[in-house]
């Protein structure tokens, strides 16, 4: 569920291509060798590599000065969070790069396969010194001991500091750590004690998948939490969840992309295929653009239609957290269908997306295209609009019809209109509860991997 503290800064909102032959014929492409001197550093040389290839793929490549000294920089890391500042875009005032980023080989394999070594517990504060679960892998420790969506933490380790000012050492012992006790309060008022011990795991991102019979109509409730993991695993359920929603006469459909950071662009383009109307079958889903000096790359993708669900309108729950490979999956219906987005608030803002090159034992992924859809709409870097904010519900399990997402979207399929308040949940939360959630959101993974070969 977490990547590494040393990545989350780097990792936040990934989208690019890897293993495919698109990768192989662009890398192929490019000069890895910087001319030089033959006594240069085996580390100058690395990082001379990796601005060499910055200043042929990255999207605002033309942009980099000649003057800007790769070797000045620790790691290619932080020479990937220098370029980002070169990412200019008419009618933003600020860079708009704020994804391209280095990491080790191994690590990044780790992460991208779905593979996790943690307690598999993601947390959020509710309001000020309300600390609750708001997720728990279903393989990991935390869920194998029956950890629930809405449990309150009241202490860590013997700790009842659970405030936003203490964001970092929750961090450190929720996500970083390998053994931690917890006091949880359940719903019904009693408190357990629990200690975890992290372990390696396969994440599953369906979380969950529900039809309700609600005033005479059937409405499917999809909870999706990556698109990262297993793909033929993935593939098979989106067949079992819309075969079940086609065969009960499901009217409305319901997608919970709250969390869903992103992951596999295959896989976000599967789901879309499901969710698209028959009407979309051969139009155009997606186009992805590349700077002038690879426009022979650019490539367009179209929908297949899949399953018997035909859907006029789809509504997806989201928050900031909602990124890159799910932005992606929203923008693409927009052109074919009435898109409905609810949630906390508008989504993160990532329109664009890189490879991994591999250079030594690093990966480096400049910002290298952009994404649009059928109508040539994807300048998002501001999120997407929400038609209706509702609060997290971070005090209820998934699926609890009292949720407040899911309740807003709930009551706007019976009558038209969005729940306006939610008893016990603000949907204005204070700076410090906003800044204290930005600290314990920057562990998780936002992204999306493209594995398509080059057709």
């Amino acid at each position: 569920m977490q990547i590494q503290k040393v990545l989350a800064p780097a990792m936040m909102l990934v989208l690019f291509f890897t293993a495919c032959k698109k990768e192989e014929s662009l890398t192929s492409n490019l000069n890895p060798t910087p001319a030089g001197n033959t006594t240069t550093s085996a580390s100058d040389k690395l990082k001379d590599s990796i601005l060499i290839y910055s200043k042929d793929i990255y999207l605002w490549y033309d942009k980099i000065p000649t003057t800007f000294n790769p070797r000045s920089y620790s790691d290619p890391n932080t020479i990937m969070t220098a370029i980002r500042q070169y990412s200019t875009e008419p009618g933003f005032s600020a860079p708009v790069d704020r994804w391209s980023f280095a990491v080790k080989q191994q690590e990044w394999d780790n992460v991208s396969s779905g593979v996790a070594g943690d307690f598999g517990l993601n947390v959020f504060f509710n309001q000020e010194g309300d600390l609750r679960v708001r997720a728990v892998e279903k393989a990991s420790p935390a869920g194998s001991v029956g950890i629930k969506r809405g449990w309150r933490i009241t202490k860590i380790n013997g700790n009842d500091n659970i405030t936003t000012s203490n964001a970092n050492f929750i961090v450190q012992n929720v996500y970083e750590s390998g053994n931690t006790s917890f006091t949880f309060q359940k719903p019904d008022g009693t408190s357990v004690n629990v200690s975890l011990e992290a372990r390696t795991y396969q994440e599953n991102p369906i979380i969950l998948d529900s039809v309700y019979a609600l005033n005479g109509r059937k409405v499917g409730y999809f909870v999706y939490g990556s698109f990262l993991g297993d793909t033929t695993q993935m593939y098979n359920n989106f067949s079992r969840i819309f075969n079940r929603f086609a065969s009960q006469g499901v009217q409305d459909v319901v997608v919970d992309l709250r969390y869903n950071g992103g992951g596999y662009v295959n896989v976000a383009e599967r789901l879309a295929d499901y969710l698209a109307p028959s009407s979309a079958n051969g139009g155009v889903m997606m186009t992805q653009k590349f700077n002038n000096k690879y426009t022979s790359y650019n490539s367009t993708t179209r929908f297949s239609k899949k399953g018997s669900l035909n859907l006029n309108r789809i509504f997806f729950i989201v928050s900031n957290g909602t990124a890159s490979a799910s932005e992606l999956l929203i923008n693409s219906l927009k052109p074919y269908m009435d898109v409905i987005l609810l949630g906390p608030g508008k989504t993160h803002g990532k329109p664009v997306g890189y490879f991994p090159i591999p250079i030594e034992d690093w990966y480096i992924l400049p910002v290298s295209f952009l994404t649009v859809n059928k109508n040539g709409e994807g300048n998002y870097y501001s999120g997407m609009s929400i038609s209706s904010q509702s609060a997290d519900g971070l005090d209820k399990d998934w699926g609890d019809l009292n949720e407040a997402s899911l309740a807003s979207a709930i009551r706007y399929i019976n009558t038209g209109a969005f729940r306006t308040t939610t008893p016990g949940q603000p949907l204005q939360q204070n700076p410090a509860v906003i800044s204290g959630n930005q600290v314990l959101d920057a562990p998780n993974f936002k992204g999306a991997i493209d594995v398509r070969g080059l057709k």
